[in-house]
Order: C-alpha cells, then sequence, then structure tokens
C-alpha cells in the first residue's frame, strides 16, 4: 500500500525531532508540499507531538496562519 505524503512527513518530523532547527525546516518544507487539508491534519499531530518536547514549540509559528 502506498505511503501517503502526510505519513511520510511524520515519519520525517518523528526522525529530526532530536533537533528544533532542522524540524521547524521540514515543518516549513511540509507546508508548500502538502495539501490544505493535510496541512491542518499535520498541525493537530505536531500539537498532540510536541507536548512533551517544549523545545519545538517554536514550529507552532509556521503553522498559524
Amino acid at each position: 500500500m502506498a505511503r501517503t505524503m502526510l505519513e511520510y512527513t511524520k515519519m520525517v518530523l518523528n526522525k529530526v525531532s532530536f533537533d528544533a532547527k532542522l524540524f521547524c525546516k521540514e515543518v516549513k518544507k511540509a507546508i508548500t508540499t502538502l495539501l490544505p487539508e493535510e496541512v491542518e491534519e499535520l498541525k493537530i499531530w505536531i500539537q498532540q507531538f510536541i507536548v512533551d518536547k517544549p523545545e519545538l514549540k517554536q514550529s507552532l509559528v509556521y503553522l498559524t496562519a
């Protein structure tokens, strides 16, 4: 079964979550490649993902538009 771009993006973000700068860079890239409804899903996923990772909260700036 083919993996969707959204699932791929989540996987990448999970792998780069050790580096806040890289995480933000990947979030910005995802916004340009995902469909608008996928960006909304990604926003919800990121909000849940960063609950225990305060250093990644800066990435939410790119999702508020």
